[in-house]
């Protein structure tokens, strides 16, 4: 093979995934056979395989189990909205950032406390196993699930306050910006890192997606003068969304 060639079950799935793309073979279409690849491209089984294999794990085609392999409806993604300014009293930042895109939001919660893991505790600032309270959320668009995330606060900032519990209360659902300064501490920086990987099963389970997709992880923190006052992991599935900053000039 010379430099800069491609391995030919890599061109066998570009071009399948050209077709897919440009509509010669829609969604719902069964992927030509293994016999019928091998045969219009000259290639060995081996190759037709491994070119199935490659639209599989990129989740543009999906095996039926007893009838073959088919295009998949590929959705057309939509913003997830992330802003830098803080919402108005009693609004949901969750709620604020996603009206803009027309979406209809909501979610579930739940909380418990725990010991901060290393990582988290890393995050917060704290010694591994300091006291923490972790919240779980799943986010919905009209009813879909669109979104989770996991936050940790320490107790040391909150406990014994009002603010104990991120969404109960009377600041339940007002978001940390809100919460922090109800117990006089001024939240002044907010820093995100994104990547991606592939879900954990039951991520995937959660959001409606398919073993082996990319989600997308945003690594947020927010400080108050320089401490920590809460992480989070939120997830984002990759094939669905699209992460949209709106950040204001200073």
């Amino acid at each position: 093979m010379t430099f800069g060639e491609q391995p030919a079950y890599l061109r066998v799935a570009s071009d399948l995934r050209q077709k897919i793309v440009n509509g010669s073979l829609p969604p719902h279409t069964r992927l030509p056979s293994q016999a019928r690849i091998r045969k219009e491209y000259g290639v060995s089984d081996t190759v037709a395989l491994e070119a199935r294999k490659v639209l599989m794990a990129e989740g543009l085609v999906e095996g039926r189990s007893g009838s073959g392999t088919y295009v998949r409806e590929r959705p057309v993604p939509r913003r997830v909205a992330r802003s830098g300014f803080r919402p108005p009293s009693g609004a949901s930042p969750f709620r604020q950032e996603q009206a803009a895109e027309e979406a209809r939001g909501s979610w579930e919660s739940s909380s418990e406390q725990e010991g901060a893991s290393p990582e988290v505790a890393a995050r917060l600032g704290i010694e591994t196993g300091d006291r923490v309270m972790r919240t779980r959320y799943i986010f919905r668009d009209a009813g879909e699930a669109m979104m989770l995330s996991t936050s940790w606060e320490p107790l040391e900032v909150t406990g014994r306050t009002p603010v104990m519990l991120p969404e109960d209360g009377p600041l339940g659902g007002c978001g940390v910006v809100e919460r922090m300064a109800a117990i006089d501490l001024v939240v002044d920086n907010v820093t995100e890192e994104v990547g991606a990987r592939p879900g954990l099963a039951e991520e995937l389970l959660a959001l409606g997606g398919v073993p082996g997709h990319v989600v997308m992880v945003i690594e947020r923190t927010y400080f108050a003068s320089g401490r920590a006052v809460e992480t989070a992991d939120v997830v984002v599935p990759a094939d669905r969304y699209r992460i949209a900053y709106h950040l204001p000039v200073k």
